[in-house]
């Protein structure tokens, strides 16, 4: 199998896959010994044509790919796209838009929550993909014939899965169903990491404000210094360690290297300095500037009988039309609409208020009624007018 090293080669295939509306596109790359990703591979293809590129070629330039995915002209197909689309994004500039993520289009045509590319592609195509060389380092050179083969097939599949989709939505009138979503992939902010957000990822159970804002701190910190290492944030200290450090708060190396699992290479080095320099600047910071902690909203009785409700008509309504759950509306969603009255909630927008929505003001209003018909063991919803 031929794989594209040189810039000649790019510009040619690159002029060739401008002949159709569409290119799909999937990237192998490796992240795990760095913050940011290593591009590996590059899959593109259409009906037409298919290749594989090696960002790695010595004296490659991607210009001509970047150009193409300029085209405002040509849908960019992705399937479960956001790792690929940051790259891109970080190595570009720029999000290669209009896209299409075939993940999201198989929530709305009924496949399930995170359906896999090889699923699809056996559901669809009717294809087991062998999967010996999924876990490959694509780093390495030379790479087998079947590390490029299955490296293709993870682009040129995708092809007839978008058609199917595409022809699906289109005859269901629900490809606009997908805007949301895509629109979440199509901003930049999605793709760039703000290290004084960072400690929202970490799992803790705390309503503390002191020990939240040290927490905010210490992953802004960490967050922070692994952008500038280009390594990955686990290796400089795991997310445990910060939780046990924030809770402690030392002020020595001697009460640092008292703290449960820190390593004795990051109590003894220049981690431990720079972390007590962090936690004594916190003793500066004002009452504004700690962690704000929302208050929650008032939880009645009445308040979670309606969400366990609402819980039950969105299950139902999800068998009914096929659609993922979860992308109707999440459990935040119909807890907030449970509590109080949010004309902003997403559930009374689009067609999610179509299909969903309208429901559950019915039942919020009492104008609601469910039964179930024996007969043809079926669950009616009926709304009524007055």
């Amino acid at each position: 199998m031929h794989v594209i090293q040189t810039n000649q080669e790019l510009q040619k295939i690159c002029l060739e896959l401008e002949t159709e509306d569409f290119i799909t596109i999937d990237l192998e790359f490796l992240r795990e010994k760095s913050y940011y990703a290593k591009l590996c591979l590059i899959q593109v293809a259409n009906s037409q044509t298919s290749a594989i590129v090696d960002p790695l070629a010595e004296g490659l330039d991607l210009s001509p790919f970047f150009e193409l995915l300029k085209k405002q002209n040509i849908t960019k197909v992705f399937h479960s796209g956001r790792q690929d689309i940051e790259i891109l994004y970080h190595l570009s500039g720029f999000i290669p838009i209009p896209l299409f993520d075939t993940q999201i289009a198989a929530m709305v045509c009924g496949f399930g929550e995170s359906v896999s590319y090889e699923t699809l592609v056996n559901k669809i195509c009717g294809i087991s993909l062998d999967k010996s060389s999924r876990l490959s380092d694509w780093s390495l050179r030379p790479l087998s014939e079947t590390q490029l083969e299955y490296a293709l097939s993870d682009a040129t599949y995708l092809v007839s899965i978008y058609k199917y989709f595409k022809q699906t939505l289109q005859k269901n009138g629900r490809l606009h169903w997908m805007d949301e979503e895509v629109d979440i992939l199509c901003q930049p902010q999605t793709y760039v990491i703000d290290p004084n957000c960072a400690w929202q990822r970490l799992r803790h159970r705390s309503h503390n404000q002191r020990y939240l804002t040290i927490l905010r701190e210490l992953c802004a910190w960490r967050e922070t210094r692994a952008q500038k290492k280009n390594t990955p944030r686990q290796s400089i200290i795991k997310d445990e360690c910060l939780l046990n450090i924030a809770a402690v708060c030392p002020t020595t190396l001697e009460e640092f290297e008292q703290i449960r699992n820190i390593r004795k290479d990051v109590a003894k080095g220049k981690l431990a300095q720079e972390i007590i320099t962090v936690i004594n600047a916190c003793k500066n910071l004002k009452p504004e500037q700690y962690v704000k902690i929302p208050k929650e909203e008032q939880t009645t009785t009445s308040c979670s009988a309606l969400f366990e409700l609402l819980k039950l008509i969105l299950k139902i309504t999800s068998q009914e039309s096929g659609v993922v759950a979860k992308l109707i509306a999440s459990d935040d969603d119909l807890k907030k609409f449970s509590g109080y009255h949010d004309k902003n909630n997403p559930i009374l927008k689009g067609w999610r208020k179509e299909l969903f929505g309208n429901k559950a003001l019915a039942l919020r209003e009492g104008k609601l009624t469910i039964g179930y018909d024996n007969a043809h063991r079926h669950i009616d919803i009926h709304i009524r007018e007055n």
